[in-house]
């Protein structure tokens, strides 16, 4: 029997004494954004089901609460606009997101005209955010407390017994012991990762990238960086403010996010190899290391230091998982609780919103007595191969962050690839419906797994390129939208299909992907090796390191090469060209 009378959390210091339920349906340990996200989510697949949240945190969350994930892309805002039903909070409190911005080396880093920079020119036909955690995390409590699940405040939980029918958490709450039963614990404790220290399925990542990050109060805008009047017509005003700006070189990159508290996040992101985190693990040694590394933003944010809200470290935050799900004994972990690769491309929301997709359906077929020990394999080993195939997106890449024209690439393939399949797929709620996922990832033949191959493929391809590639390029401006291709899967995401004509739409996506590479590499070949621009190609296999006698080279007919996928590549090559050469 659960003790009466707590106090439970409601906002802005509304206490109520209610009582609680001899059991509920699902507890949920951890109520940061993973845990929030998956109690609204579950309350709105069935208004029915009965959720404890418990939350270590002793109040509300602070405006711009210091935590990982500050920047969103189009899954993750899908997931908060349509799935949560925030939209209307989005677009009233948080700042609108204009997209990634890159800047590249060049001889003079303190001029930033003189670098390459990679970034929308105009506003996106698809929205995403800039969030202030701690205000996003209290509209949530809100609205799950709305929603009527029960949202426990100061909680910190001491164990999980796992039972036949019904689990026992047992947790502290004011110093007094308190057990909570439920048919289903879900793991949302972030790095605690509860569960996967109590039933050991931790699982080694060889990522090893050290991040530090710190708030400045107030409104830091990149674009006053220089008062170069060319630079500055480039975009709108106001655009570059709203981008999440990435600042490059060999082994980093450098952040700056704007916030709407107006505030400013700023983060520097390094590999160990090149930065050893001594160098910059300390407010006043980040400093240093900007000088030395940024001296531009080191001239701007050093004279910031009076406005430092905070500053936090995080060394080797990459971390994977061997479980995700267990239908038999009905537990799931999401959030940072799995797995986390890496924050350069904003993906912490999107693997939130595949993880919670994933658990919730299948606790809500369960609640509703259905069989999901099939489903839920399914949907493990999907989870899982998802992550190993977006490993090597990251993997020994920041040594390549120096080398303009690979990243230049490299940032092309990985969004395409992004909004070609799995974006597309979530936004037509594809990863939870069955027979795709299966004919996807569970066949031998897969798209999914060839999707995997054919990236994987391109990494190796780009770190086989690195020794190759040594020019420093200057003063250009690169849109990914003047793609027709890239135009495409980023607009073709808003378009809603059946089943079988999404696997169709997949299967066309990756044939325009599986050329997309064919034209990549015939470039970079013809580059570094003087094959024929029309060489034939194997997007599965071809091989940088390869040696082919000139005689040994077969030549593709016209009529299977793309032309306008071949202009579009084109468009992100800096090198000069040749014309294209017929054998």
């Amino acid at each position: 029997m659960l003790s009466t009378g707590l106090v439970i959390f409601k906002p802005f210091n509304q206490s109520t004494r209610i009582t609680m339920p001899e059991q509920y349906d699902v507890i949920i340990l951890g109520g940061g954004l993973a845990g929030l996200s998956l109690s609204i989510q579950l309350k709105r697949m069935n208004p029915q089901t009965s959720i404890l949240v418990l939350e270590r945190r002793e109040s509300e969350a602070a405006t711009a609460a210091h935590k990982v994930g500050e920047s969103t892309v189009e899954l993750g805002s899908h997931y908060l606009r349509e799935v949560l039903d925030c939209k209307a909070y989005l677009e009233e409190h948080e700042l609108p997101k204009h997209g990634l911005r890159f800047f590249f080396p060049s001889h003079t880093k303190d001029d930033i005209p003189t670098r390459v920079e990679l970034g929308p020119r105009e506003r996106l036909p698809q929205p995403s955010h800039q969030l202030d955690r701690g205000t996003l995390e209290n509209h949530l409590t809100i609205k799950t407390h709305q929603l009527g699940t029960e949202y426990v405040l100061g909680a910190t939980v001491k164990d999980v017994s796992l039972g036949d029918e019904t689990h026992t958490v047992t947790y502290l709450k004011a110093g007094e012991e308190v057990k909570a039963k439920a048919r289903w614990v879900a793991d949302a404790t972030g790095r605690g990762s509860f569960m996967k220290r109590k039933l050991a399925f931790q699982k080694p990542m060889e990522h090893h990238i050290n991040a530090v990050w710190w708030r400045l109060k107030g409104v830091i805008d990149v674009d006053d960086w220089s008062d170069n009047p060319e630079w500055k017509s480039y975009l709108k005003p106001g655009l570059r403010l709203l981008s999440t700006v990435h600042f490059m070189d060999k082994g980093y990159w450098l952040w700056v996010i704007p916030l709407g508290s107006k505030n400013t996040s700023i983060g520097i992101v390094a590999d160990p190899a090149v930065h050893p985190f001594d160098t910059f693990n300390k407010y006043e040694k980040a400093l240093e290391w900007l000088k030395v590394n940024e001296p531009r933003g080191y001239k701007m944010l050093e004279p910031e230091t009076k406005n430092l809200m905070d500053f936090k470290i995080l060394k080797h935050y990459a971390h994977h998982t061997g479980r995700l799900y267990c239908a038999e004994e009905r537990w799931g972990v999401t959030g940072e609780a799995g797995a986390f690769l890496d924050p350069l491309y904003s993906p912490g929301t999107d693997f939130i919103a595949l993880n919670n997709s994933w658990l919730s359906d299948l606790i809500i077929r369960d609640l509703a007595g259905e069989d999901i020990s099939g489903r839920a394999h399914v949907y493990e080993q999907s989870h899982l191969k998802l992550v190993d195939n977006w490993i090597p997106v990251y993997q020994n890449k920041y040594l390549l962050m120096g080398q303009t024209q690979i990243m230049v690439m490299k940032i092309f393939w990985d969004w395409a690839t992004y909004w070609g399949v799995p974006t597309l797929l979530f936004t037509n709620n594809g990863f939870t419906n069955l027979p795709v996922v299966k004919a996807l990832f569970v066949s031998a033949n897969g798209l999914g797994r060839k999707f995997g191959a054919l990236g994987n493929r391109m990494q190796q391809t780009f770190l086989d390129w690195s020794k190759y590639e040594t020019t420093i390029f200057e003063h250009r401006y690169i849109d990914p939208y003047d793609l027709q291709y890239m135009r495409d899967f980023q607009l073709g995401l808003d378009v809603q299909y059946e089943p079988d004509a999404l696997l169709e739409k997949i299967a066309e996506n990756m044939k325009k992907l599986e050329q997309v590479a064919c034209a990549m590499y015939r470039l970079i070949s013809h580059h570094v090796k003087g094959t024929p621009r029309n060489m034939k190609v194997d997007p599965y296999t071809f091989d940088l390191n390869a040696t082919l006698p000139a005689g040994e080279i077969e030549l593709e007919s016209e009529e299977n090469m793309d032309e306008s996928i071949n202009k579009d590549v084109e468009l992100m090559w800096f090198h000069p060209q040749n014309a294209l050469v017929n054998g």
